[in-house]
């Protein structure tokens, strides 16, 4: 059962990667960059400190670093415990891929970029939902596109992606309701 699923995978991996072609290629490789997101997390910051306040504000900024460095971690240990390589170290694939990216690490089992985008997506979205309904489906799409660029870059299997995102979102979730116990802790005493 587990072959036939990673075969799966695998051809799910190879047809949604050769969907790209050359002149896209910069804009997934941008869009796949951490800093690419820095103007949205800047607006984000804004958004919440006109919400929230100095104190909230930094409630939810270090709640933030938590909840990244967590989900970094937690995909480490997956990807070190598992070891499945990365699409782009198995040799039976490399004339059948796009390999877009300009590096290649040793293991992919699950993307940390997948699971930090979508934590910070639901993190976020859920801290601001009650004044922006909109924005929480705004930051589902953005964490859901540089989940695919991975795909595309040749870098993560479909698995990888989906995996990551679950726990992900599972993540921000908790740290959304660990900067709420916070802030109603530090700023209503």
């Amino acid at each position: 059962m587990l072959e036939e699923l990673l075969k799966y995978d695998t051809e799910l991996f190879l047809f949604l990667n050769n969907l790209g072609s050359e002149p896209w290629d910069g804009l997934w490789r941008f869009i796949t960059e951490k800093f690419s997101s820095i103007p949205l997390y800047v607006i984000l910051l804004y958004l919440i400190f006109k919400e929230l306040g100095w104190k909230g504000t930094l409630i939810v900024l270090v709640a933030a670093a938590l909840m990244i460095t967590a989900t970094d971690q937690l995909a480490n240990l997956f990807k070190y415990g598992i070891e499945r390589p990365r699409p782009c170290r198995v040799e039976a694939l490399q004339d059948s891929i796009r390999f877009v990216a300009e590096g290649c690490g040793r293991f992919g089992y699950f993307s940390a970029h997948a699971a930090s985008s979508m934590a910070a997506a639901v993190f976020l979205g859920l801290i601001l939902r009650p004044r922006y309904k909109w924005l929480p489906f705004i930051l589902l799409f953005w964490a859901f596109i540089i989940a695919y660029s991975r795909i595309y870059l040749g870098v993560h299997y479909p698995l990888d992606i989906i995996t990551g995102m679950f726990f992900g979102g599972i993540i921000g979730w908790i740290f959304y309701r660990l900067q709420k116990m916070g802030r109603q802790k530090f700023i209503s005493s």
